[in-house]
């Protein structure tokens, strides 16, 4: 292994093809492997020049701060709260993610997970598989989605494709909540998200994750969206009240929940497993095998970019 080749801090591998072009490249020390991170992390952090993280795992302040000749942070995935970017914007240290790539897998999640509640799949299926439909005849009931409202908490680029994909199946969309009003769009800018949670009877959670966002969708909110609402969280796990969650749809003061994601992943709350108005999904939004092999070959691309001395691909403004 050549000496010359920029250290690079693996906080989370990335698919096999690109792994095998960022070992061929670089020097790769993988810390999520490394039994004593710590000790790892004393032992390279003095020459680590770009570091590999993810949606979920990236570098904290110490971390950063280990790190002296750090000079790039390549993120595969969108969103970039795991990273202390004030940390990297006060030493100039650039931070990339993977936008559009993955924007219409992460809006077909949410269609999916609303069409799930809507026609309550889960409990169809298992109507099925015991036996009950042959026992006892024709399933319940199910709700149509056409004719239903909804609203969008962060009209970004996600955002804007879930709104495609429910208009196509009938559900009008009544608005959106945002820190700023965005020109051009067809939609109202509801400032007030309890506003908006209470004009409609879907709400998706599509906005960043981070401080600014921790706890948005809180009580107040469930409680305005109302016993025929549904809650979807194709975004992050930190914007909704998780306890606050659990306790609407327990109580019925909301219909049901579609969730791709939550407060301590891998680590779902077993008072909401045993629910039977949710539907779970691993944050698998992003997980085809096409969306995430082009993630990580923006991965791959930003770091190539930086090290050659050109723009990079997806740079993410300082916070």
């Amino acid at each position: 292994m050549s000496p010359d080749k920029p250290e690079v801090l693996v906080l989370w591998p990335n698919r096999p093809k690109q792994m095998a072009i960022l070992e061929e490249r670089y020097r790769l020390h993988h810390l999520y492997k490394a039994p004593d991170k710590t000790a790892l992390l004393a032992e390279v952090g003095p020459r680590i020049r770009a570091i590999v993280a993810s949606g979920e795992v990236g570098p904290d302040r110490a971390m950063i701060e280990a790190c002296p000749r750090l000079e790039i942070v390549a993120c595969y995935g969108v969103g970039v709260d795991a990273i202390d970017r004030v940390a990297c914007a006060e030493r100039g240290i650039a931070v990339t993610n993977t936008p559009d790539v993955l924007t219409e897998d992460v809006a077909d999640m949410a269609l999916m997970l609303l069409l799930m509640l809507l026609r309550d799949a889960l409990a169809a299926d298992a109507w099925v598989r015991s036996g009950r439909w042959a026992r006892e005849g024709v399933f319940r009931m199910t709700r149509c989605p056409r004719g239903l409202s909804a609203g969008i908490l962060g009209l970004g680029r996600i955002g804007k494709a879930i709104a495609r994909r429910l208009e196509a199946i009938g559900v009008a969309v009544a608005g959106y909540h945002g820190r700023t009003v965005q020109p051009g769009v067809p939609y109202r800018h509801y400032p007030d998200l309890v506003a908006l949670a209470r004009d409609v009877e879907v709400l998706v959670v599509s906005c960043p994750g981070g401080a600014a966002t921790r706890g948005l969708v809180d009580a107040r909110v469930l409680d305005a969206l109302g016993p025929e609402g549904r809650l979807v969280n194709v975004a992050r796990g930190s914007v909704v009240d998780e306890a606050a969650l659990i306790e609407a749809l327990k109580q019925k003061r909301i219909a049901g929940a579609g969730l791709d994601v939550f407060a301590n992943e891998p680590h779902v709350p077993e008072r909401l497993c045993r629910l039977d108005n949710v539907v779970l999904s691993p944050h698998a939004a992003s997980g085809t095998f096409e969306t995430r092999d082009k993630m990580a070959q923006l991965v791959v691309d930003n770091l190539e970019a930086h090290f050659a001395g050109r723009p990079l691909l997806t740079p993410v403004p300082p916070p």
